[in-house]
């Protein structure tokens, strides 16, 4: 199966199903074999570009991500120690580097933009959500501010308190929650739009 994005296919084979298997390609990879490195990376690049488009405001800056994740997973090899789920695991250091990034180009205290929000071009329809596809919804959130986009992964997708975001990018718990509340109304406004032009157009069609 073939996973194809703008800088290259991926090729998506079964998952690292056992830890002999993980073992084993951990192994080749601290002693340099090639082979098990790219077994490694085609492996998991596929779901770990997703991680990166998540936290990332377009392809571009995906893609970095995904490369100094990757440097960051091999040179750290060691350090993992077979407990707990190897890819989580992988998705905490490209989550990390995605924050590292972002810490070097953002201040993440609260802004006041959420009145700068475009006006929908379909009445809101807040009940109804059937339509919307994983996809959209995912490319609704990428849309985001990238202070709120933040503090909504972290909190939302990742699972991490309002404590544990505080101390991981250095603000209160305070601006964690308002960046998490003015977030969610943004997501409420423009989810709310998708789905009433949806409905719109049906009617129309």
């Amino acid at each position: 199966m073939l996973f194809r994005t703008n800088f290259g296919i991926f090729i998506l084979s079964r998952g690292i199903q056992t830890l002999s298997e993980i073992k084993n390609i951990i192994t080749g990879c601290l002693k340099g074999d090639r082979k098990d490195q790219e077994l490694l990376y085609r492996r998991h690049a596929a779901k770990l570009y997703a991680v990166c488009l998540q936290y990332s405001g377009n392809d571009e800056e995906a893609r970095d991500i995904l490369q100094e994740g990757f440097i960051k997973i091999f040179e750290n090899l060691a350090n993992y120690k077979h407990e707990g789920s190897f890819e989580g695991w992988m998705r905490r250091i490209v989550v990390n580097t995605a924050l590292e990034k972002f810490r070097a180009k953002h201040n993440l205290y609260r802004i006041d933009d959420i009145d700068d929000i475009p006006e929908p071009d379909a009445d809101p329809d807040n009940e109804d959500y059937s339509g919307l596809e994983a996809v959209d919804l995912m490319g609704i959130i990428r849309e985001l501010p990238p202070k709120y986009r933040m503090v909504f992964n972290l909190f939302a997708i990742e699972g991490y308190s309002h404590r544990e975001i505080s101390r991981m990018v250095n603000i209160s718990e305070g601006t964690s929650k308002s960046n998490l509340s003015r977030a969610r109304t943004i997501l409420q406004r423009r989810v709310g739009s998708y789905t009433g032009l949806k409905k719109k157009k049906l009617q129309n069609g």
